[in-house]
């Protein structure tokens, strides 16, 4: 026979922990000042930005008009206008594997373009990142052509940051991909923005402020957006609309397959998992973003999960041992199904700890959230939707045995008057 757990004997003092903790999270919540918000809910400019160095420069001199493309497989000028005969010029990589052969290429293939080489000729014409600053028209100014190379020296979002010092505490950055990419997301507040000023003049100050901390030429511009105040308060609404059909979603399912006080436990626990990740998002400092709440509803779901399996055991043993009060039946069902409970959270966690381990930026966020949710998902299933069970039952018992004491003392005090 498997040994039982009483597990209720740690109900209050875990209630008692858990409002510590919640309290806790509401406190460091107005404290801090809310949420460390992430880019994707304030209003304002987003850059996207890759730090690069360039590799050779372009100029036009010929007759009509010269654009430039590539993507992986090479380079092509465009060259096209009244007057001209228009015609795609193409130059393969594999054809063209160095910034050199590239260049002199281009030189000879293609007149009136003139190339200006910044960087050794044996460089990889393979490692070219194409940039979205600028027209792509070619003209007399030079056009930047940037590389990467996959061994750069990675770069410190505390750095950028630094760099981005001096536009006060309303800009974010946000580290994207891998390090060695070096691609970063700025985000500056609509606060900052002037009246009358675009969104395109604080992308340029951006820039320049960029090129004059890392150096000229350094710095490719992959997006600029503007976001308007009105997205960004939608997508908050939207947050909260999503997390509160969540949550009436799994009330009404667990109410149609169990009793209504299991759904209402189960409530109130996906309700305590969401309160301990707020509050170690608020404390931690961690960004809140849309990876937050990808994660926080993904701990739900878990922990939506694993309650109610063990609630499906609890129903299971009232049949089989009807004549057990409900805590044993509870710490039974708890003790049956702890096994299983360890090691589905292990295997997951192992997944998880290594996106901690080699990740990076969003993603290595998204990690941490997510081993925070998944042990507050089994500490709530056991002791907090559990024990609400547990004291409605309690309840329920006492309103009954007062049901029918009631009774009882009506026929003795008819007998003393008949006496």
């Amino acid at each position: 026979m498997k040994k039982i757990i009483r597990f209720s004997n740690l109900f209050l003092p875990a209630m008692i922990f858990s409002i510590i903790i919640t309290g806790a999270g509401l406190v460091g919540y107005f404290v801090m000042g809310g949420f460390n918000l992430g880019v994707d809910f304030r209003a304002g400019l987003i850059q996207e930005v890759q730090f690069a160095p360039t590799a050779f420069s372009l100029t036009w001199s010929g007759r009509g008009n010269a654009t430039i493309s590539f993507d992986r497989s090479g380079l092509y000028i465009i060259n096209s206008g009244v007057g001209v005969e228009s015609r795609t010029v193409t130059f393969p990589f594999s054809e063209y594997g160095t910034i050199g052969a590239l260049a002199q290429a281009l030189n000879s293939r293609v007149e009136g373009l003139n190339v200006k080489i910044d960087i050794a000729e044996g460089t990889s014409s393979q490692w070219l990142v194409r940039s979205a600053q600028g027209n792509p028209y070619l003209g007399s100014e030079p056009y930047r052509v940037h590389y990467l190379d996959p061994q750069s020296p990675e770069i410190k979002i505390e750095t950028v940051r630094e760099a981005v010092s001096s536009l006060g505490q309303t800009v974010a950055v946000q580290s994207l991909g891998q390090p060695q990419d070096r691609h970063f997301m700025i985000r500056l507040d609509d606060s900052r923005q002037t009246e009358g000023e675009s969104g395109g003049g604080s992308a340029e100050n951006i820039t320049v402020i960029l090129e004059g901390y890392f150096g000229s030429g350094e710095v490719i511009v992959l997006r600029s957006d503007y976001v308007g105040s009105r997205f960004s308060k939608d997508l908050t609404d939207q947050v909260g609309i999503l997390m509160g059909f969540t949550l009436l979603l799994i009330l009404v399912y667990a109410s149609i397959r169990f009793k209504p006080q299991y759904a209402l436990g189960a409530v109130i626990g996906i309700m305590h998992d969401t309160l301990v990740i707020i509050a170690f998002v608020a404390w931690s400092r961690m960004e809140f973003n849309t990876t937050t709440i990808a994660a926080i509803l993904t701990i739900l779901g878990y922990s939506i999960n694993n309650t109610i399996v063990i609630f499906d055991r609890i129903r299971e043993n009232r049949r089989i041992y009807p004549d057990e009060i409900f805590v044993t039946v509870l710490n039974r069902s708890l003790s049956e199904t702890l096994s299983r409970t360890i090691i589905t959270t292990l295997t997951t966690m192992l997944a998880v700890m290594s996106l901690y381990i080699f990740t990076t930026g969003s993603m290595k966020d998204f990690a941490l959230a997510l081993l925070v949710g998944m042990i507050s998902g089994v500490y709530t299933t056991i002791f907090i939707a559990s024990g609400f069970v547990n004291f409605w039952e309690k309840q329920k018992t006492k309103r009954e045995k007062q049901k029918l004491a009631v009774p009882a003392g009506h026929l003795k005090g008819a007998a003393s008057k008949a006496s």
